[in-house]
This record gives structure tokens, sequence and C-alpha cells, in this order.
């Protein structure tokens, strides 16, 4: 079997505030159509690195390949042309306009009559559902206001927008931390829906079952450092904790 590409790389990256070193000589890949599960105490540095990637901060040194080009990803509008998206756990929808609007929103079909814009609504509506049938999600309406919808249901909408438009590397910011049994257990069908289209992903999550479950490979970050790299499979719930503790730093990946 051909091994892809991979889709990201960080070569080398770190990062100071000051006295404090976040990230020190941070190196990890993610290929597409892979689910790599990013874990680490607080303070191990992942919002750090998760914010170079999504271009809301910069690296003192090291440097981000995309699709094998080197990289300056200076704003989250570039992560975004790039096809880099991060979906936090406040989400960015809009909780007052309902689920068309929110997975439309700033690419509205429109046509002119008299010299005046007119939405398309039954086909931005009809390309809606038809997107959340693609992926597996099921709204009972999606002229619903958001705000009624309960946060599975809207971290749905924020993958299936982004799968729709184009995305090709999804970060997922403790994706079930506000979900229940039924909710997470569709969280996770829905990466592995995603993951299926070929789409890449970075998930991080402090629930171990969870990064097991659904997750490739595993990334263990300790005091700014990788303290560990291993495929799910070869590894095990208990020496990936002696990773996050310091008890077993890391090694050598073949």
């Amino acid at each position: 079997m051909t091994v892809a590409e991979p889709l990201l790389e960080v070569e080398h990256i770190g990062k100071s505030f000051g006295p404090v070193k976040a990230l020190r000589d941070v190196s990890f890949s993610v290929r597409p159509g892979e689910v790599v599960a990013l874990l680490g105490d607080n303070g191990a540095g992942k919002s750090t690195l998760v914010k170079m990637i999504s271009g809301t901060l910069q690296p003192d040194h090291g440097r981000i390949l995309f699709e094998g080009q080197p990289t300056r990803i200076d704003s989250p509008a570039t992560a975004k042309k790039l096809g880099i998206e991060t979906v936090y756990q406040d989400l960015s929808l809009c909780p007052n306009v309902d689920v068309v609007s929110n997975f439309f929103m700033g690419r509205e079909l429109c046509h002119k009559v008299l010299g005046f814009k007119i939405m398309r609504e039954r086909e931005m509506q009809a390309e809606t559902e038809q997107a959340l049938r693609d992926i597996g999600s099921h709204i009972p309406s999606v002229r619903t206001n958001v705000e009624h919808l309960s946060g599975g249901q809207r971290q749905a909408i924020e993958l299936c927008r982004f799968v729709h438009w184009g995305g090709k590397l999804v970060i997922l910011d403790e994706p079930f931390a506000a979900l229940g049994v039924e909710q997470t257990r569709r969280g996770l069908e829905l990466i592995e829906r995603v993951k299926e289209r070929g789409i890449a992903l970075i998930v991080i999550t402090h629930n171990m079952l969870h990064a097991f479950e659904v997750a490739d490979r595993v990334v263990v970050l300790r005091h700014g450092i990788v303290a560990g790299d291993h495929e799910t499979a070869t590894t095990t719930a208990e020496a990936v904790v002696g990773m996050i503790t310091g008890n077993l730093m890391r090694q050598a990946v073949a």
C-alpha cells in the first residue's frame, strides 16, 4: 500500500514568551485521511502549537510545510485559504440565525431581479441538507436557529461546512468536552466519516479512550517537546500516560 505524502509538516518549531519556552524543537506531521490525537497535560504546549498552525502565532524558529511547500501561515485568513480550519469548543456559528445561513455565511447564492440581489433560498436549503446527508448527519430542520440545537448538532454543522467548502485539514480543540454520551458517540462517528473523505484531522483531547478510538497516531507534548509519536495500534494508554507524566519519555520511532 502506498503511503501518502504528509499534508502538514512541522519542523523544529520553537516559541518563547519572555523567559518561558512554550515549544522547543517540535516536529510532527499529518497525512491526508489521517487522524492525529495531540495529547499532553495543561501547559504542555498544545495550544501554542495549534495557534501556529492556524495562523494566530508565529514561531521563533523552525518551519511549517503544507503540501510539501514551506509555508508562512501569518494569519487565520491565510490558514483558511490553504484549507486549514480550527474548530474550538465555543465554535464560530451565529446562534441567532438558522443552519442554512450559517452553512453559506459569506458564500450566499444570489440572483439579480431588477438590479436587486435576491438569495436563492431553496437552492441553499437543498445544498445544505445534501451536504449534511453526505457526512451522515441528520438535523430535523435546517431552518432551525442554531441556538436551539444540541452541541453535537452544532459541531456537525461546523465540520460539514468545512468539508463541503474544500477543507484539507481540520483541528478539533476538545471536541467532546461539552457533549453527552450519545452526542460524543455521534461525534466520533462523524470524525470517521470526515477521515474517509481524505481530510486530515488533528484532535486535541484529554480523554484517552476517545484518542485511541478515533486516532491513527498519538503525538504527546510535555514541557514544550515531543515526548512521544506513535501509532495507536502499536502503543497503549498506559504508555501514553507515562509519556504525558514523564515516566516514559520518547522512544525512537522506526
